[in-house]
């Protein structure tokens, strides 16, 4: 009994270690390299960031101002009036169709109306997506960057292993999640900038095509007044 008081208290079974994962501790260790391509890829994750709210607030701005001038615009009567309009309310996209409309297509036909129209268009179209080819970007480049960084922190971690001349846990455990926390980073920063690209590129092409709509009204009416005009100074000869 005595040799049995003697003996160190038994760990209980289900007692086990904890684990955290570190993940400024990895990048702390890890090699140069690595801790380069972590460090661009947060900063093109916060540049996802910044640029998705950014276009949300344009597009919650110029949704709200062409609201405004398509219901005035419904109000016009001849194309007097709308041009009036577009002129006291220059920055609404539709009425920049309408100025262009009255710069370019005074007197054309229906056709050139509508071809003015669309290069109009067009151009609202183009300036509402600015920035958007960073999205594309990040969603197409960073789980490669990502990928990169983990095979060079893979390749650190064989050389770590030749130099420790042993292949235990202690000593290839750290140097692979050195190498696998860029590709974790990377999908971080791409996953969001795949998500607010399809979502902003869809909200782009519903504000374009109800531009499309109103313009086609618009275009109606300034034709209707040019023939009427023409018919009319035909008569007086």
């Amino acid at each position: 009994m005595t040799g049995l008081q003697n003996l160190p208290d038994a760990v209980p079974v289900n007692e086990a270690p904890t684990v955290k994962l570190d993940l400024v501790g990895l990048f702390g260790n890890a090699a140069w390299p690595v801790k380069l391509t972590i460090a661009l890829l947060i900063a093109c994750s916060l540049l996802v960031w910044v640029i998705a709210v950014l276009k949300l607030l344009q597009l919650g701005r110029l949704k709200a101002v062409e609201g405004d001038f398509e219901r005035r615009a419904r109000r016009a009567g001849t194309a007097a009036e709308l041009f009036e309009l577009a002129g006291s309310r220059g920055l609404a996209p539709g009425a920049r169709v309408v100025g262009e409309l009255y710069a370019r297509g005074s007197g054309a036909q229906l056709e050139r109306l509508r071809a003015v129209a669309d290069r109009a268009i067009l151009s609202e179209g183009q300036a509402a997506r600015a920035l958007m080819w960073f999205l594309a970007f990040i969603a197409a480049g960073a789980p490669f960057i990502g990928l990169f960084g983990t095979v060079y922190g893979i390749m650190d971690a064989f050389v770590r292993i030749g130099a420790a001349k042993t292949a235990s846990l202690p000593v290839v455990a750290p140097a692979i999640g050195e190498a696998l926390i860029t590709t974790a980073i990377g999908l971080a920063a791409a996953i969001p900038a795949v998500f607010f690209y399809n979502w902003i590129d869809k909200r782009v092409g519903d504000f374009t095509q109800e531009l499309e709509a109103a313009a086609a009204e618009w275009v109606a009416l300034i034709s209707e007044q040019s023939e009427v005009a023409e018919l009319g100074g035909r008569a007086r000869r």
